[in-house]
């Protein structure tokens, strides 16, 4: 399974980096998890709209899923006629961004599944299961596994033992850390640090930790500083680009 980021940047994008966007690959198919500000001139410089096969939303706010409209624009209006893509999203995560254009004009773009977190089904060859984390509207961090290697993905979300459960084990972890160390209080229950999310990867035994949602512009090192004071396996920062095999 490769992995590749198209965007890690907190709630904004930056001059350089979208916002939440990343690709799994395997045996040809192509699944976007989450589609945040700026996410898809990033995938159209890995391919055109029409060959994408599904798309995954942890959560509807728009770092996270606003990209989704362009995204459905240019299949609907591109002249290139693909299938409905199938997009999987908790329950009214979708509401709004769907919401954007006028009613009708989108649907046959789309073929539309939502879930409750918590829920496990299969996305062309890859097995899904779900989690919901805290945050201000319900996340559903996600575990992908194919070709038996697994990511974990954890959209947004304070600590929480649903978070070791689902990634226990993993090959990878791509774990939200808005802050490096410490957080506003009103934040602490929805929001992560990179030494918290290095902390839950020790409890999980992953073997790879990317951190990922870093406060718009901020300065990767402090991040990876703080981490590494509670995880000594392999983490790098999610920035567009970025591929790895899990």
């Amino acid at each position: 399974m490769r992995v590749t980021v198209l965007g890690g940047s907190g709630a904004w994008p930056t001059n350089t980096e979208a916002c939440s966007g990343f690709l799994l690959q395997h045996e040809g198919f192509s699944l976007l998890v989450d589609a945040g500000y700026a996410v898809l001139p990033r995938l159209l410089d890995l391919m055109p709209a029409e060959r994408l096969d599904a798309v995954y939303i942890t959560h509807g706010h728009p770092d996270h899923c606003v990209d989704l409209n362009p995204l459905l624009r240019a299949r609907a209006l591109g002249g290139a006629d693909p299938d409905p893509l199938p997009v999987y999203a908790p329950h009214r995560a979708l509401d709004a961004v769907l919401a954007l254009d006028r009613p009708g004009m989108l649907d046959a773009a789309l073929q539309r599944h939502d879930f409750e977190p918590g829920a496990d089904f299969s996305v062309g060859p890859f097995d899904l299961r779900t989690a919901l984390l805290p945050h201000w509207v319900p996340n559903a961090a996600v575990r992908a596994t194919a070709g038996g290697r697994s990511v974990v993905y954890t959209g947004d979300g304070g600590p929480d033992p649903a978070l070791v459960e689902l990634a226990r084990g993993a090959d990878a972890l791509v774990a939200e850390a808005t802050y490096p160390e410490v957080m506003a209080a009103d934040d602490a229950p929805y929001l992560s640090t990179a030494w918290q999310a290095a902390r839950q990867a020790v409890e999980a035994g992953v073997g790879r930790l990317v951190l990922t949602h870093l406060w718009a512009g901020s300065e990767p090192g402090r991040y990876l500083d703080a981490a590494a004071r509670e995880y000594d396996g392999p983490t790098l920062v999610a920035t567009g680009g970025l591929s790895f095999e899990a």
